[in-house]
């Protein structure tokens, strides 16, 4: 119960909520053993799955070494619950020392009882998890996102509600944006959280995975793929201004490229770099349309 006094300076809107009328409801029984405001033991196959879980993956040795401690001290911080029905509940967070508890052998486990909807079970469920789970830092920024999208907060709300800056929320939620490998690797322990960081900003994905197997290759420290995306984002930004350069083409060649094509009655493509040297490219749809083209020039 110690968890109680760290956690009350993180997110006020999280204790606000646990606190409202809305989600804390003690004079309301939804009939059966217990009423809603409560902390009580619980028969374990009582309590449902949480379907709002951001958390998806559990690491089993992790869960052992819990249940162990459970076996030795019991269950010290209560899960906690929404009533459904009679002795019915379902789980709004909690999901680890609920897993182990059920490792540990436990029949029943201490429980708060809240009374909440879906909106409020999903976003207590995700503050919760994200303030007292070692989340990878993509689970994070998902569940960062669903409070966004599923709750309808903005990145303010959110702010306040998560007890970060939106600064820091602004990071995760760039995590997001990288590729799917990218995230893959993050979620996995193979990069950094500051790896992934310093590969956002290249506007390539080829070049972003090619500097992803580098640095689980080579071990690279944040420093050095620092200096490496740096380089990287610098060649991108450069191959693409070459590229527009190849293509450049003056405001009078644009009137003679549809002269031509008005002429020809057909598509015209130029192309053109900055020494003045390109090529032209005429589109016909068949043989017939490709002679009348021909015979066009020949009457010229």
């Amino acid at each position: 119960m110690a968890d109680n006094k760290k956690n009350r300076g993180r997110g006020r809107g999280h204790d606000a909520m646990l606190q409202s009328p809305e989600t804390d409801i003690a004079s309301r029984d939804i009939s059966g053993d217990y009423v809603a405001g409560a902390v009580a033991e619980i028969d374990i196959n009582c309590i449902e799955a949480n379907p709002f879980q951001p958390r998806t993956e559990f690491d089993q040795e992790a869960l052992e070494e819990l249940a162990q401690s459970i076996k030795e001290q019991g269950v010290i911080q209560p899960v906690t619950v929404r009533k459904l029905g009679y002795n019915r509940f379902q789980l709004i967070s909690g999901e680890r020392r609920l897993r182990a508890s059920k490792l540990a052998g436990l029949s029943k486990i201490p429980a708060f009882i809240r009374i909440a909807n879906d909106e409020q079970m999903l976003e207590l469920a995700l503050i919760e998890n994200i303030h007292r789970e070692n989340l990878n830092a993509i689970e994070v920024a998902i569940s960062y996102q669903r409070l966004i999208d599923e709750c309808n907060l903005t990145q303010e709300q959110l702010s306040t509600k998560v007890g970060k800056s939106r600064s820091a929320i602004a990071n995760f939620l760039r995590l997001l944006k990288l590729p799917a490998e990218i995230q893959i690797a993050l979620r996995d322990g193979h990069i950094s959280m500051a790896h992934a960081r310093a590969l956002i900003n290249i506007d390539d994905k080829e070049t972003q995975l090619k500097l992803l197997q580098q640095i689980i290759e080579e071990d690279l420290n944040v420093r050095q793929t620092e200096e490496l995306a740096g380089k990287a984002k610098s060649t991108v930004e450069e191959n693409k201004e070459q590229r527009k350069q190849t293509n450049y083409l003056p405001e009078h060649f644009k009137v003679l490229i549809k002269t031509l094509s008005q002429a020809l009655n057909t598509k015209v493509k130029v192309k053109r770099n900055l020494k003045g040297q390109g090529s032209v490219v005429i589109d016909f749809k068949n043989e017939e349309e490709f002679n009348r083209i021909i015979e066009s020039f020949s009457k010229k």
